[in-house]
């Protein structure tokens, strides 16, 4: 029976997203201390609040080191989140903590907390680190209090997972299994080139593969520099520059475009977005990469203009035309897939999805995208979770309604990009989807698959979603079949879930089924979700 425990909350590295999150973070706490104190559990904050930096978070992994070494590792410890954190802040001091660990987040769109938690439950997952994770509107609901009784009395909380089932190769000995199994031997024996522009992006454990994992699906990384990328943008003319940015424009794209750098998105910030564009493309063809990674949160930032319109534009098959130094188109109507935040795990993903798509005569065309929220809503035949599947730019314009036409390009929050530049976004279309995610768990590879169908929402209530959470960014109205909210919460292990549109609902299906294959094949462990 637990009655005491520790409470740390691990924030982000930028100060200005620390203090504009920190009064939800403050509100949050209060709630819960107010629920365990009834519980008759008492609270201790592991570290105070830092008037001078007007934040009470763990803001660095030297700072999470010093506050784990006056803690007793045997007692139970509770990481609170309402907001984006580094999981490398506290992963240090969880990986040797013996005492119960509980991950909690607030079910609130407002901040990305929810992401934040599920990357730290992937970030302990990997590390094979012991843990029980909760999550609650206002703390008061028949869910989270059960959870968190069970948690006090038995240092753990049991999830319904019946969703999930092993992926077994014999139950599918032809048709779309065997053709996912042929792609796979066939993609190893080529192999391909993942080009990672440092690694590491914001504290995220979970988003690097060791190449031990890696080298057996026939993927290696070539292992570039942000600066290289930097250097590549100053010998980007600004012709070349504003030719990307005409035949955006020509094609309806949309640029919110201010006077005020600071705040607001400015021309010059899209025309730098459109050199990295064009240096990224160069340098993959230059080093031979089917996929590359830029890292931007760290270093990049004080550098450049953000990096989500150029990553956009990589995803897409439809994309202004990049000459080389040799004077040829490079990958004409192609992709070159391109993994948010070097996500590692993510761009094995895209880069499996877009071949065996392609291999299946359908655009493969993809993105991950933050499980950022969700709520009930009245769909054809009653009401269906809907989540709020949002990234800060990163989605291809073939996924908008309306393509290029329907997308634009807005100033991202200046407390995350002070130096600017614009997202690409827009409201994914209606249709039948995949969606996935590769991870690491008791040190291999594995993979959770399903399908599920993008809604078509009012416009005034996708706005109100893009109200409660990031209006600049991308958003996807996603329902999963055969998965609810707490099932998928409870299984997820990442911050991100990769998605990839079909033709049908029943060629969702067969896609899935020779995707698992394809991921068997290649020695990762998959399970399918939500698939009977």
């Amino acid at each position: 029976m637990i009655d005491e425990i520790y409470l740390i909350a691990s924030g982000d590295l930028r100060l200005a997203a620390n203090q504009t999150c920190w009064p939800a973070q403050e509100e949050m706490e209060e709630k819960l201390v107010r629920v365990f104190s009834e519980l008759g559990v008492r609270v201790i904050r592991a570290h105070p609040y830092d008037a001078e930096k007007g934040h009470g978070f763990i803001d660095s992994q030297k700072m999470g080191m010093q506050v784990f070494r006056d803690l007793d590792p045997a007692k139970p410890l509770v990481v609170a989140e309402s907001v984006w954190q580094y999981s490398h802040h506290v992963l240090a001091g969880l990986t040797t903590h013996k005492g119960p660990i509980l991950t909690l987040a607030n079910w609130d769109g407002q901040w990305p907390g929810l992401v934040g938690m599920l990357n730290l439950n992937g970030s302990l997952t990997k590390a094979s680190v012991s843990y029980s994770s909760l999550w609650s509107r206002d703390f008061s609901d028949d869910f989270f209090l059960n959870g968190l009784k069970e948690w006090i009395h038995s240092g753990k909380v049991t999830h319904d997972l019946g969703h999930v089932r092993d992926f077994d190769t014999a139950a599918f000995p032809n048709g779309p299994a065997e053709t996912g199994r042929r792609f796979a031997r066939e993609f190893r024996k080529q192999k391909a080139i993942m080009g990672v522009f440092d690694e590491g992006c914001m504290g995220m454990f979970n988003a690097i593969i060791p190449d031990h994992l890696l080298h057996p699906t026939g993927v290696f990384k070539e292992r570039l520099s942000q600066s290289t990328l930097y250097a590549a943008m100053k010998t980007v003319t600004e012709e070349e520059a504003a030719q990307v940015l005409d035949w955006l424009l020509d094609r309806g794209m949309t640029f919110v475009w201010g006077s005020d750098p600071a705040t607001e998105l400015t021309k010059a910030q899209t025309l730098e977005q459109c050199k990295m564009y064009i240096a990224a493309l160069r340098l993959a063809e230059e080093f031979g990469c089917d996929t590359i990674g830029i890292q931007y949160q760290q270093g990049l930032k004080d550098l450049a203009p953000a990096s989500d319109l150029a990553e956009g534009l990589l995803n897409c098959t439809e994309r202004p035309p990049v000459l080389g130094r040799d004077g040829k188109e490079i990958h004409p109507g192609k992709a070159l897939p391109h993994f948010n935040e070097v996500d590692e795990c993510a761009g094995l993903d895209s880069l499996l999805t877009y071949r065996l798509w392609e291999k299946l005569g359908m655009q493969g065309d993809n993105t991950l995208h933050d499980l950022r929220y969700g709520e009930d809503y009245p769909l054809a035949g009653g009401d269906a979770f809907v989540w709020v599947f949002l990234i800060s730019g990163a989605a291809p314009a073939s996924h908008f309604a309306g393509g290029y036409a329907g997308a634009s390009s807005e100033r991202q929050p200046p407390m995350y990009f002070h130096l600017g530049g614009g997202s690409l976004k827009g409201v994914s279309k209606p249709g039948h989807i995949v969606w996935s995610r590769v991870y690491i768990m008791n040190d291999r590879l594995h993979c959770d698959l399903g399908t599920g169908e993008v809604a078509e929402l009012p416009a005034e209530e996708t706005q109100r979603r893009w109200d409660l959470t990031t209006p600049q960014w991308p958003i996807m109205h996603g329902v999963l079949d055969g998965v609810s909210r707490d099932q998928m919460m409870a299984r997820h292990k990442a911050n991100h879930i990769q998605v990839v549109y079909a033709t049908s609902k029943e060629k969702a299906l067969e896609a899935c089924l020779a995707k698992a294959a394809a991921m068997d094949e290649l020695g990762i462990k998959t399970a399918l979700c939500g698939i009977e």
